[in-house]
C-alpha cells in the first residue's frame, strides 16, 4: 500500500499543481485529501478546476468547506466569503459530495480536525506566543481511543507531524499544500507558523506490517500568491506565504 496524502490546500492552485506533479512524478497513483479545499482569498475557482479533475483522489471535507455549504453568504467571513464567490455550481455540487471522514481500504482512518470534530487539532495545541506546540501524548490517544486503524490521518493545524501512539498506531498530519502559516482570531487569538514557503504533503507506504512514512516539501512560486494575497489586502496571507511566518 502506497499513496499520498494532503490537506488544506486553501485555495492555492500553484501550491496544488506543484505537488500533483511532484506525485505524478514519483508514480504514486492514490492520494487521500483532508480538506480545507478553498477557503482563503486566493484561487478557489482554479484550485475547484483542478480537484475536480482528480480521479484516484479520496477527498473529505475540512472545516472550512462545511462551513460554505452550511452558511449564506451574508455570514461567510473573509477566508470563506471570496472563495464562494469564486466557486461554479458544479465546484459546490463536488464539495457536498465530500464526506467528514472517510476510511481507506479499510486501514486508513481520514479526518480533518479530530475523529468528531473537523474544528479541533488533533496532536497540536494553540499556543499564544510561539504557534503550535505538540499536545501530550494521553491527550493525543484519548481521540483515537474507538479508532481501529494502524494508521490515522488529520490536518488543520497547517504542521506537518507524525505521533506513534503507545500501541504502536500512528497519527499523521501532512501538514498544508497551500497556507504556510495563519492568524486565528476567534479562539484565543493565536497563530501558526509553518516557517517555511514551501507545499508540504506526504507519502505514506506500508512495508511489511510497518508505515514508512515520508514528509515533503515542495517549492512553487509562492510570491506570485502572497502578490495575490496582498493585492485584496490580505496582509497575514502575504507574510506567511512569502516566508512561512506571521509577521
Amino acid at each position: 500500500m502506497r499513496f499520498a496524502t494532503i490537506s488544506d490546500i486553501h485555495g492555492n492552485h500553484l501550491a496544488l499543481e506543484a505537488v500533483l506533479h511532484d506525485i505524478a512524478r514519483l508514480d504514486i497513483v492514490e492520494i487521500l485529501n483532508l480538506g480545507d479545499h478553498f477557503g482563503g482569498p486566493l484561487e478557489a475557482g482554479k484550485t475547484a478546476d483542478l480537484l475536480v479533475q482528480q480521479e484516484n483522489m479520496l477527498s473529505i471535507n475540512g472545516n472550512h468547506d462545511r462551513i460554505m455549504l452550511d452558511f449564506p453568504r451574508d455570514e461567510l467571513g473573509t477566508w470563506d466569503g471570496p472563495a464562494r464567490d469564486q466557486l461554479e455550481p458544479r465546484h459546490v455540487d463536488w464539495l457536498a459530495d465530500r464526506p467528514p471522514t472517510a476510511v481507506f481500504k479499510g486501514e486508513v482512518f481520514l479526518c480533518h480536525g479530530i475523529p468528531t470534530s473537523d474544528s479541533e487539532h488533533w496532536m497540536d495545541a494553540p499556543n499564544p506566543t510561539s504557534g503550535m506546540s505538540l499536545r501530550p501524548l494521553k491527550d493525543i490517544e484519548q481521540e483515537a481511543a474507538d479508532l481501529d486503524f494502524s494508521m490515522m490521518l488529520c490536518g488543520h493545524s497547517h504542521v506537518q507531524r507524525m505521533v506513534r501512539l503507545s500501541d504502536g498506531r500512528r497519527v499523521v498530519n501532512p501538514g498544508s499544500v497551500g497556507c504556510h502559516g495563519f492568524r486565528d482570531d476567534r479562539s484565543g487569538r493565536y497563530v501558526s507558523h509553518v516557517g517555511n514557503p514551501a507545499a508540504a504533503y506526504a507519502i505514506l507506504e506500508k512495508l511489511g506490517g510497518e508505515w514508512d512514512i515520508s514528509f515533503r516539501q515542495i517549492p512553487y512560486d509562492h510570491m506570485a500568491m502572497a502578490e495575490i494575497a496582498r493585492s485584496k489586502g490580505h496582509l497575514d496571507w502575504a507574510s506567511a506565504l512569502s516566508s512561512g511566518w506571521i509577521k
